[in-house]
């Protein structure tokens, strides 16, 4: 796929050794990439931090193209989930906490529907996060809650809880 070529040129690249560097990828530049991925994708540092703590590596240590990959791969993922999570709390904002953890139930259900490598697991976990079934989870969650008492949600919540689904779910390539 383009996708990979493209990683194996951004690895083969940033491993060149040059005048003063040893050939190899080093945690150091390895790490920093996985911040700008981040960061260019919208993400706030305090919201990828924890994803770069999960999957950086020692300043000195050599990257394998494996894990190069999976960060990446899993950077680039994470940015995507994080822009579809504020789409889906400005849908519902301002909104009671029990329609955003609703909504946040429909993206843990979604996650966990991806956990294996077959392809069709990733258009059933986009299934569950259509317009249809995202109301019938906030209807079914106001039903259940009907004469409870309810909180706002902010955004900043409902985004640190957005990324926290994702980066429990994230593996660690060995």
């Amino acid at each position: 796929s383009a996708f990979n070529n493209n990683v194996a040129v951004a690895f083969s690249l940033l491993s060149r050794g040059g005048r003063k560097r040893k050939p190899g990828l080093k945690g150091r530049m390895y790490t920093e990439l996985l911040r700008r991925v981040c960061r260019d994708g919208g993400v706030a540092e305090p919201v990828s931090a924890p994803l770069i703590k999960k999957l950086h590596c020692q300043d000195h240590e050599a990257v394998p193209f494996d894990l190069f990959r999976h960060a990446v791969l899993t950077c680039f993922v994470f940015a995507d989930f994080m822009r579809k999570s504020r789409s889906l709390f400005e849908a519902v904002s301002p909104s009671d906490g029990i329609l955003c953890r609703a909504v946040l139930g429909s993206l843990r259900d979604a996650l966990e529907t991806t956990g294996c490598s077959d392809p069709a697991r990733y258009l059933e976990a986009s299934a569950k996060l259509t317009p249809g079934r995202l109301a019938q989870a906030m209807d079914r969650a106001q039903t259940l809650a009907s004469g409870t008492p309810s909180t706002l949600m902010g955004q900043e919540e409902f985004i640190e809880e957005a990324s926290a689904l994702f980066i429990s779910r994230v593996k660690l390539v060995s």
